[in-house]
Order: structure tokens, then C-alpha cells, then sequence
């Protein structure tokens, strides 16, 4: 397989506090990729560094066969990486349609009602609520929107930031299964964090354990789903 995304050596600071300890990843052309990992243990850390914010203080980042390591957020973007980052963060005070708008800042305007068509499909109580004020919606819309929003600018890569937070189950169902329809019918490579380790390892082809800033464990979904030591950790009360 063809790799989008190399993670080398990684190492990223908030000032004196060192969240991220030589973090190594990748992930091919076509998969979803899982980290998982409790609170404060440096996923979300590790997907702000890849989208440039905070800057990595060494190691590097190659995606699709180029250095993003120091490049601006906007640059990274423009080359087809787009995050739905944790707590939705969508612009609250604008409609459900202006905030797709947002999303598409980066594209060709051509293609504009084509991907809003797409998004629409993907989740049609956005179309429903296109002219509602989205900071209004439920907290799953808000998701779902997050979701769209990033699809809007056409990635080839999606970063995910915990989307089943906060949300309800038959939700956090409805999220997952169209996260495997980004992949498998729109062809978009993922790169997912979860807090829910059963979900995301039953819909990832490989997955990734991280612990105080360092990968402890990988393997693929099915490995670590079987893991007492996952299961211990992550799973146990749960699934």
C-alpha cells in the first residue's frame, strides 16, 4: 500500500510540559487508522501538531511523500488534510450552510454544490437545518457538522477528533458508520481518535495505543480488540 502520513520521531512541548515523547505513525493510502488512549495521554496533541498548531520541536512529518513539518496550518490544509478537532468547535452563531461555506474556503468554487450535495447525503438533518443557527443544534448535529465542514475542502486525509464525545449511542452508531462511508464510498483515508476503544478498533483497519505521549502498543483492530491488555485498560465495563 501507498503511505499518506509518516509520523517520525515526534516530540512537541506546551512550553516547559513535554506532551509528545518521539511519537512514530503511519498511515497507508485507504485505511482508518485508530489511536486510542485516556485522557491527557497526548492524541489530541498529536493531531494539532500534524495540522501544524503546536509546532512539533523535533522529528518530522511527511505526507504523501512531502516534509509538512514546519509548514503553515493553511499550507497544510490546501495540501488535503482537513480535522474535525474535539469539541466540534463550528461557528455557533452562523447557519448550518454558512459554516459548510467556511469549510470550502480551500476549494475550487466550481465544485462548491457538488460537495454540499455530498455532505447533504452524508447527513440529512444538515440539509434539514441548512438556514438554522447551528449553535442551536443538538450536540450530534453539532458533530455532524464538524464532520461535514472538514469534508467541505475535499481531504484526502480526514483527522478525527473524538466525534462520539458527549453523544448519545444510537448517535455515536450513526457517526460510525458514516465515517466508514467517507472511506470506503468516497475514498478518504482516516485518521481517528477515540475515547471509545470498542467503536473505533471494531472500524479501524489498524490502531495505535498511546500512553503519556508515547505509542505503547499497535496492531491491527482485531489485535488489539483481543488484547487483555487493551481490554484491561480500555474495554473492560464497556464491551
Amino acid at each position: 500500500m501507498t503511505r499518506i502520513l509518516d509520523v517520525s520521531g515526534l516530540h512537541t512541548y506546551y512550553g516547559r510540559i513535554q506532551a509528545l515523547k518521539g511519537v512514530d505513525v503511519v498511515v497507508d493510502k485507504g485505511e482508518i487508522v485508530t489511536l486510542i488512549g485516556a485522557n491527557g495521554a497526548g492524541k489530541s496533541t498529536l493531531l494539532m501538531t500534524i495540522c501544524g498548531k503546536p509546532r512539533a520541536t523535533a522529528g518530522k512529518i511527511i505526507y504523501d511523500g512531502q516534509d509538512i513539518t514546519h509548514m503553515e496550518t493553511f499550507q497544510i490544509v490546501r495540501q488535503g488534510i482537513a480535522q474535525s478537532p474535539e469539541g466540534r468547535r463550528i461557528f455557533s452563531r452562523m447557519t448550518v450552510l454558512e459554516n459548510l461555506q467556511m469549510g470550502a474556503t480551500t476549494g475550487n468554487p466550481a465544485d462548491f454544490d457538488g460537495d454540499l450535495e455530498r455532505v447533504y447525503t452524508l447527513f440529512p438533518r444538515l440539509k434539514q437545518r441548512q438556514t438554522q443557527r447551528s449553535g442551536t443544534m443538538s450536540g450530534g448535529e453539532q458533530q455532524m457538522l464538524a464532520i461535514g465542514r472538514a469534508l467541505m475542502s475535499r481531504p484526502r486525509l480526514l483527522l478525527l477528533d473524538e466525534p462520539s464525545l458527549g453523544l448519545a449511542p444510537l448517535v455515536v452508531k450513526q457517526i460510525f458508520e458514516v465515517i466508514k462511508e467517507i472511506n470506503e464510498q468516497q475514498g478518504v483515508t482516516v485518521f481517528l481518535v477515540e475515547q471509545n476503544a470498542y467503536h473505533a478498533l471494531k472500524l479501524a483497519h489498524r490502531g495505535y495505543v498511546m500512553k503519556t505521549g508515547s505509542i505503547t502498543m499497535s496492531g491491527t483492530g482485531k489485535e488489539l480488540l483481543a488484547s487483555s491488555e487493551v481490554r484491561s485498560a480500555y474495554l473492560e465495563g464497556g464491551h
